[in-house]
């Protein structure tokens, strides 16, 4: 690993944080209150799923939480055969619960790194990736996931990602995170703008949205798509 991720969490650090926040996870409605526009992103992410794969039967959702991303997908295409994948097993097990409330079709469920673990190749007409791209670091983490992501699709099968981003410019990453910054202050006040971004400078590695697009490029996506991006996030997909 490169030195300057020596310091991030690892990925046990990453698992036991989210064992612990299942309830915040599990909120359908309002999202995730430190990231801009969580809704809209959630509601477009899936809205273009249907609209690009509207007779999908399998759906996978990396690092599903709580189950948001598939609870949503299921009220654009009802009956999905549902694969969750995540590194916390109590966020597994409730989207488990929840999402088998919902569908009629099959549901596998896993816990790990989606590094690690051994998807089927052209098997999923849509995979769902939502706020867990940017845990991953260096280059090869990065390009053998989108690898594996893509090559567990089908032939126009589509990945829909709603994720943290960074930019290439340093003066325009600046200008992002510090209108970033104005936003948690508003949001909870000057101790919450710091709690969250210690936070992120500690766990995330977010990349730029040229970055993963050129990357879906360059393993073999025909199209990329941006949905959706405000400050420091971004609503993004490509198709098989």
């Amino acid at each position: 690993m490169e030195d300057r991720y020596r310091n991030k969490s690892t990925i046990e650090e990453i698992r036991q944080r989210f064992d612990k926040d299942v309830e915040r996870f599990s909120d359908l409605e309002t999202g995730q209150q430190a990231t801009i526009d969580a809704p809209l992103s959630l509601e477009l992410v899936t809205e273009a799923a249907q609209r690009v794969n509207p007779d999908a039967k399998n759906l996978l959702d990396v690092g599903c939480g709580a189950g948001n991303y598939t609870l949503k997908m299921l009220t654009k295409v009802a009956d999905l055969n549902c694969t969750l994948v995540d590194l916390s097993e109590p966020m597994v097990e409730r989207a488990k619960a929840r999402v088998g409330q919902i569908t009629c079709g099959s549901i596998s469920a896993y816990t790990g790194d989606i590094r690690e673990i051994t998807l089927p190749e052209g098997h999923y007409d849509i995979i769902l990736a939502g706020a867990v791209l940017h845990h991953l670091r260096d280059d090869c983490d990065w390009e053998s996931v989108f690898m594996k992501l893509f090559r567990s699709l089908r032939p126009g099968g589509s990945l829909w990602v709603s994720d943290l981003i960074s930019h290439d410019s340093r003066e325009i990453n600046g200008l992002f995170w510090d209108r970033y910054g104005a936003y948690l202050t508003h949001l909870g006040g000057v101790g919450y703008k710091e709690k969250v971004l210690a936070y992120i400078e500690k766990e995330d590695s977010p990349r730029s949205l040229t970055f993963q697009l050129d990357l879906m490029r360059k393993v073999g996506f025909r199209q990329v798509e941006i949905l959706h991006k405000n400050t420091c996030f971004a609503a993004y997909g490509g198709i098989k």
